[in-house]
């Protein structure tokens, strides 16, 4: 008989062979092209997101990374005009993940960067996107969330390498920002 107590839970997300995660809504976007031939995946980049700055809610994010995002619909959208972006994932801040792109594919999310002598990180990364800022800190519900994505990704791939966008960027990009509590990330990845 079994003891449905000492059960556990089925994973929330599992990413299957074409990186399609199970649990996330999926929204595709076109900002996306094939990894190089002998690009393996080994690093999750994380980011932090706001659109406008600072604020939370709405589908602005999700027009950024469709190609959709107006210019005049708020002044600091004009700066992003022509801007073709995307990432992987997007974590709310009440913790719903969102795809974009299929982890097999390369999105476009780290820009000019390197990580450990290595160029061009979207070649070989993940990147999730937290909405947030670098001045407040994140939610549970996020934190949760990128813990079991995270372990998702490593059931898919082996154990990657976890940087922010400020690592791989260093000088250019600030992004998770101090408020990310990388001991808590970390310590919930392994729990």
């Amino acid at each position: 008989m079994i003891d449905l107590e000492e059960t556990a839970a089925p994973p929330r997300f599992l990413v299957d062979i074409a990186g399609m995660c199970s649990g996330a809504r999926w929204i595709p976007s076109p900002n996306h092209d094939a990894r190089p031939d002998d690009a393996g995946v080994d690093l999750v980049v994380i980011h932090s997101i706001s659109l406008p700055p600072g604020e939370f809610g709405g589908g602005w994010i999700t027009d950024l990374f469709l190609d959709r995002l107006h210019p005049g619909a708020h002044p600091y959208f004009a700066g992003l005009a022509g801007v073709r972006v995307s990432s992987h994932f997007l974590i709310r801040r009440e913790g719903e993940v969102i795809q974009y792109v299929p982890c097999e594919l390369r999105a476009w999310h780290a820009g000019a960067s390197s990580w450990r002598g290595r160029e061009r990180c979207n070649d070989y990364s993940v990147g999730i996107e937290l909405e947030g800022t670098d001045y407040g800190p994140f939610t549970d519900e996020q934190y949760a969330s990128l813990a079991e994505l995270t372990r998702a990704l490593f059931a898919r791939y082996g154990a990657l390498e976890l940087a922010g966008h400020s690592d791989i960027a260093p000088g250019r990009k600030t992004d998770p920002g101090p408020h990310f509590d990388w001991a808590r990330y970390r310590a919930s990845v392994n729990a």
